[in-house]
């Protein structure tokens, strides 16, 4: 495909008309019709030679400072004190506040703004002593790299520091870091819970359909479908963790468990979950008062922050901090089907183990055989692909229509005005 170089040195596809009408983007013209300025570079042109038309992503634009409105009405109109550069090209006087809506500046305020001047100005102005003041525009320019923030000599490396000061930096948090997971915390095993959740979705009016708990002793205390109230089909989180409507069928509503939930978290001192947050957002509703979902939030502790932190110590150049990621990372092997709530309940604990090798006052004991746990009715989980398959070894792959997923949104949403925590 041809392409255009700009002066700030992109280089951008040109294309016709007709297909610039197909991907939807706006040139310079329609921009103004909508009260639009672009924000970066034009994502593509045509035309030949000087006779150029920039066409705008329009996820890349913004609302125009009012003043600007009818500005192209204005110009058909109204005379403009213009100026012609030593090249031939025109230039309009503009205000400074005009100017800057506009997203042009002086040379000056560019180079504060860390920015190289690469092409002519594109407006003027006069100073109160009649002295020639010139606007470039910002797009255009080109952006120096960073400073470092700490020494501000050398280029940014990471963290907003150059390479020296960021090494000098991650020494100090890593030996920090290590003495804080090397203390001891004086846990007892019994007293602290791993737990999981399966869910219809993500969102507040979603429904719990899978709840698994161990202790710190690698104890299974709990491992049970749940059977959701109002969903009757989740498509989309069904191709994550495996659990189809048909399996949920027979299964205890979570009422029939608060009790047992209950009971399972007034004796328990500490609540670890990978990525908490989520999980406490639904697991809390099992309590009526603000206060009791408050004591709760209290005794929650988030796996994912902590690997994040020696992830960020040790591993630096890592980027992702799933549970597979932690796993990988740490060495751990997995028991039974990777984000079925057990299989992710028992890495959790593994993850945290390694995180903390002195949280408790007992060493880990033998840890049971996992095997068992697999439900005999989930489908197996292929490693190679990421997917599920079905019995029959195909595919489990689902197609939805406008009307299923319309039907996965509730209407009536018990919590949906109810105070969010967050842990």
């Amino acid at each position: 495909m041809e392409t255009v170089k700009l002066p700030s040195g992109v280089s951008i596809p040109k294309i016709t008309p007709e297909e610039a009408e197909r991907r939807c983007y706006l040139s310079k013209d329609m921009l103004d019709m909508m009260h639009l300025s672009p924000v970066g570079q034009p994502a593509a042109c045509s035309g030949e030679g000087d006779d150029l038309t920039f066409y705008y992503d329009p996820a890349r634009v913004t609302e125009a400072a009012p003043e600007l409105w009818y500005k192209p009405m204005m110009d058909e109109h109204e005379p403009v004190d213009v100026i012609e550069l030593p090249s031939g090209a025109e230039v309009e006087k503009l205000s400074t506040m005009r100017a800057a809506a506009m997203g042009f500046y002086t040379r000056e305020r560019l180079d504060q703004m860390n920015y190289d001047v690469v092409e002519e100005p594109v407006a003027y102005n006069l100073r109160s002593d009649g002295t020639m003041i010139y606007f470039y525009d910002k797009r255009t320019a080109v952006r120096r790299p960073l400073k470092c923030t700490v020494c501000g000599k050398d280029v940014r490396y990471k963290r907003k520091m150059c390479r020296a000061c960021f090494e000098r930096d991650l020494a100090i948090r890593r030996a920090e870091g290590d003495a804080y997971r090397e203390q001891s915390f004086g846990m007892e095993r019994e007293r602290v819970l791993f737990f999981d959740l399966e869910l219809t979705g993500v969102y507040d009016h979603d429904e719990i359909i899978s709840v698994s708990i161990t202790n710190g002793a690698g104890e299974v205390l709990m491992d049970t479908l749940v059977k959701p109230l109002r969903k009757k089909k989740w498509n989309r989180t069904e191709k994550i963790h495996g659990i189809s409507p048909a399996m949920v069928q027979d299964a205890p509503l979570l009422d029939e468990i608060i009790p047992t939930l209950k009971e399972m978290f007034a004796n328990a001192d500490n609540l670890i979950a990978f990525g908490v947050s989520t999980d406490y957002s639904h697991i809390k509703y099992i309590y009526d008062s603000i206060s009791e979902q408050e004591a709760l939030r209290k005794k929650a502790r988030c796996c994912a922050l902590e690997f994040v932190r020696i992830q960020s110590e040790h591993y630096p150049d890592e980027n992702h901090a799933s549970l597979v990621d932690a796993m990988r990372t740490l060495g751990i092997g997995w028991d039974g089907i990777p984000h079925s709530s057990i299989a992710d309940t028992i890495a959790c604990m593994k993850v945290w183990e390694a995180l903390f090798p002195h949280y408790y006052t007992t060493p880990m004991p033998e840890l049971p055989d996992y095997s068992a746990m697999t439900p005999a009715a989930a489908p197996a989980f292929n490693e190679a692909t990421g997917e599920y398959v079905d019995r029959d070894r195909t595919p489990a792959v689902h197609t939805e229509t406008t009307e299923e997923a319309e039907s996965e949104i509730e209407t009536d949403l018990p919590h949906a005005n109810k105070e969010e925590s967050h842990v």
